[in-house]
């Protein structure tokens, strides 16, 4: 049996892992030179590393970028809107863990056939029946995966008449940064709200940090280092010090998209898995778990009970819980993002009245997946 996977991210990789584990021979098909990733930090949290434990590897991350769960959310004169119970958290839940993008890529990567692998492959179209049309011919399968992200070809191609991706009204972002000694120390991840704007950190294992700024703006608009070094230079510590120790080329910035609900993942032989599927705002950072998710309960599915059956049950299992999530990303961070002063003073004054346990209830239904 062959699969055919379309795009080389970490949803694609996690499910040509899954099915070449199973017997497959699998085909990522990639439109990069070369499959790699250029993103920043990422935070795998107790669900993705068991999506992870499907294919062996989640190990790999606990041992090598353990990490701890947020902290939680403070104002930008660093006053404490939410605190989380860290150790309960971990307790209930399991182990977090951080790792560069570029990182669990190559882990994902490493574990399949170098001859499985074809980046430099443009795919113009795919249809349900496993044919795959791209700038070399074309090639056919018996399953094609389509993981290739929120503008997805495989989603246009086989539902052409499916709502698009939409911006959600802020950019975000990312970066790495090393800051100097006795500056811009980090204990643990933070959130930061400000009025229509946050920023978080994340202390990666090898001493840099792992930055991400969203700040409600115009889609298509850009802004560089500087001019958020001065958006951001009246916020608390560590804050400035860690934008002062950034470099210019390190700044990623990508506007915000999600996906309005599809009436269903599969059609013929075709399924679509992470961002092509669902692609929500990275409000919990929940956006690489549930492609993981995806992959190995995709590969489960079919490898178990058959190409039809498997897809119709990956589709009964994955479109209401990754939808549910994304409905849940959408909301929980929209008080961050609001304009006027006022609701944001009541915003500032009602968190902390809220019970210190309640961030644990709300994603309590991720957390706990098992496949």
């Amino acid at each position: 049996m062959k699969a055919l996977v379309v795009g080389g991210g970490i949803g694609g990789l996690a499910a040509a892992v899954a099915f070449h584990q199973r017997g497959w021979q699998v085909e990522v098909l990639e439109r990069a030179p070369e499959i790699t990733e250029i993103g920043a930090g990422l935070s795998i949290q107790p669900n993705g590393l068991r999506a992870l434990d499907a294919l062996g590897l989640g190990d790999l991350l606990r041992t090598g970028g353990p990490a701890a769960p947020l902290r939680g959310i403070r104002n930008v004169n660093g006053a404490w809107l939410i605190r989380n119970d860290v150790e309960e958290l971990e307790r209930r839940f399991g182990p977090w863990a951080i790792v560069h993008r570029a990182a669990l890529v190559d882990i994902l990567r490493a574990t399949l056939p170098a001859h499985a692998l074809r980046p430099g492959t443009v795919v113009r179209e795919v249809l349900p029946d496993g044919t795959v049309h791209h700038d070399g011919g074309t090639a056919t399968a018996d399953l094609v995966i389509g993981a290739d992200g929120v503008h997805s070809v495989t989603r246009r191609s086989i539902w052409p008449h499916a709502a698009g991706p939409r911006y959600v009204g802020y950019t975000t972002w990312r970066l790495l940064t090393t800051p100097h000694t006795g500056e811009g120390s980090v204990e643990g991840s933070v959130e930061i709200w400000g009025r229509g704007e946050r920023f978080g950190y994340i202390p990666m294992p090898d001493g840099r940090v792992y930055c991400y700024l969203m700040g409600n703006a115009p889609a298509g608009s850009r802004t560089g280092l500087d001019r958020l070094r001065e958006r951001y230079a009246r916020w608390h510590d560590p804050i400035p010090a860690l934008l002062d120790a950034a470099r210019p080329e390190a700044v990623l910035q990508h506007d915000t998209y999600e996906l309005p609900n599809l009436r269903t993942y599969i059609r013929g032989r075709a399924a679509i898995l992470g961002d092509a599927a669902h692609a929500m705002a990275p409000n919990l950072g929940q956006g690489a778990c549930q492609a993981l998710e995806d992959a190995v309960t995709l590969a489960a599915a079919v490898d178990t009970l058959g190409i039809d059956a498997g897809l119709r049950e990956y589709d009964r299992l994955r479109r209401p819980r990754t939808q549910m999530i994304a409905q849940l990303s959408r909301r929980v961070a929209a008080p961050a993002h609001w304009g006027s002063p006022l609701a944001t003073a009541l915003r500032d004054t009602a968190l902390p009245l809220l019970p210190n346990a309640l961030f644990g209830r709300s994603i309590t239904p991720a957390y706990t997946w098992t496949l």
